[in-house]
């Protein structure tokens, strides 16, 4: 399995990629705003520049789907390592996997991103997008199983032989990432306050903090003894 930061901050990026936790960066234009990237070009090369050549997903954002295929054309020729966030419809419902298809077929890859549901995965799946990002946090909000959507979406790309990977986004804690693993997710996205928890545990401080506590008592029972053993002379 991999991890993906979902994230646009640079500091955060540089942190997780020197730890070799980071297999990747997704962002979004909420994520950049609220990261404070406003410049989408500067921040995604950045980015790209930083990770190399680990994917960076880019998400256009058009409501139009000619429009997307354009900033898709644009955004992959920041970097080689971009790989374009299309959603799986627009807001008028409109599907967008002929672009998917399109961009793919001209060998630029694909995030097929806000997938809410099994269906939407088949069909992204068969516009051969590289990833399919299911919005878990989404799922379980409208009372969905998004340990099932997952699972299913795993085991039906492995029986049919399909090539896309599933990313799990829209993690809201530590618990979804832990069910989105189990699940057998392939990729999953996770901000960067969540794997800072995941590193965490009360007990685990205590722990090193007794060790180390030991420690230092023996180093202190063995200059005693050794000054014991200075006097007998």
């Amino acid at each position: 399995m991999e991890i993906f930061i979902d994230s646009a901050n640079i500091k955060e990026i540089g942190k997780w990629l020197e730890y070799g936790i980071a297999d990747g960066v997704t962002t979004n234009p909420s994520i950049m705003l609220k990261d404070g990237v406003y410049d989408i070009e500067k921040g995604a090369k950045e980015i790209a520049r930083l990770i190399k050549p680990r994917p960076l997903s880019v998400e256009v954002t058009s409501n139009n789907l000619d429009e997307m295929s354009t900033q898709a054309r644009q955004f992959a020729s920041w970097a080689d390592n971009i790989v374009i966030k299309i959603p799986q419809i627009n807001t008028d419902g409109v599907p967008c996997y002929g672009i998917i298809n399109k961009l793919e077929a001209s060998g630029i890859k694909v995030n097929a991103t806000v997938a809410l549901s099994f269906g939407q995965v088949i069909l992204a799946a068969k516009s051969k997008a590289t990833y399919i990002s299911i919005f878990a946090g989404r799922v379980t909000d409208e009372g969905g199983d998004a340990s099932l959507i997952i699972r299913n979406s795993v085991e039906w790309l492995s029986r049919w032989k399909y090539t896309s990977k599933i990313i799990i986004g829209s993690i809201r804690s530590v618990g979804d990432v832990l069910t989105a693993a189990l699940a057998g997710a392939h990729i999953i996205t996770i901000p960067p306050q969540f794997i800072d928890k995941m590193a965490d545990h009360r007990n685990t401080r205590a722990t090193v903090e007794q060790f180390l506590g030991d420690a230092q008592k023996a180093l202190e029972m063995m200059r005693q003894m050794k000054k014991a053993g200075s006097r007998a002379k």
